[in-house]
């Protein structure tokens, strides 16, 4: 039996191909929203739709979460987790383009998801929005200006959603993961060391693995854990941002 119908953005890979799986594994029909080709994901997962999804693109969300509604009849779940890491620079060196992209990606997207998707999730019996943001919004990292500001723009995001949805039942929430073990935050600190004139191994240990309270990053998994407890189990959590984060952050 179907438990429900999860919308995931940024599905192809990294937290977002795990928070597909951990609704999948669990019941829920998922719609792979990326950029990339999905299809081979879905036929893994079973009940799932693979559906092309840009979600700077307003035409293009608005056309995936149709497709969604098409094929399952409904949507109870958005995960807005679709985003970039943006360029790791000094303010003064970032390009207005770069700026624009980030926040387009990162803050824009799940603008357009929510708004799109608003009327099937207050119709759904248990609906959820989970954002994904990023401690980095609320401590911010040097050279990462467009990034922080989207991400923290999210989390007021979530709140204010929170706010408009909650009349209906539907709950919002926003994750802030800390370092999640994985080729992205590899690649992010090897740009950090660029910028800083120094080592990769240097930059992780300092900016990162050393403010860890657990000594290690997360992983994919659990993110998509608390993204799902959030989403389904937790029906009077709403309005909250959650910091998966090895202790990173507590605040």
């Amino acid at each position: 039996m179907r438990e429900g119908v999860a919308f995931v953005t940024g599905a192809s890979q990294g937290i977002g191909e795990a928070i597909a799986r951990r609704f999948a594994e669990d019941g829920y029909a998922v719609a792979l929203a990326a950029r990339s080709d999905t299809t081979q994901l879905a036929d893994e997962l079973g009940d799932a739709l693979a559906v092309e999804c840009d979600v700077t693109d307003e035409a293009s969300v608005e056309s995936a979460i149709d497709a969604t509604l098409s094929e399952y009849g409904g949507l109870d779940v958005l995960v807005n987790n679709a985003g970039i890491a943006g360029p790791t620079q000094p303010v003064e060196t970032v390009e207005r383009e770069e700026w624009s992209e980030t926040i387009e990606t990162n803050l824009t997207g799940p603008f357009l998801c929510a708004k799109h998707a608003a009327s099937a999730l207050r119709d759904s019996d248990d609906g959820s929005i989970v954002n994904v943001s990023s401690v980095g919004g609320k401590r911010p990292y040097p050279n990462r200006s467009p990034y922080a500001a989207s991400k923290l723009g999210l989390v007021g995001l979530g709140r204010t959603l929170a706010a408009e949805f909650g009349a209906d039942g539907v709950t919002v929430n926003t994750i802030c993961p800390g370092p999640v073990a994985g080729d992205r935050i590899e690649t992010v600190i090897e740009k950090q060391a660029d910028a800083r004139g120094t080592t990769p191994e240097a930059v992780k240990q300092d900016e990162y693995l050393g403010d860890l309270m657990l000594d290690e990053m997360v992983t994919p998994e659990e993110v998509a854990d608390v993204a799902y407890r959030l989403a389904v189990q937790h029906r009077h959590v709403t309005a909250q941002d959650v910091n998966v984060d090895a202790g990173m952050t507590w605040y």
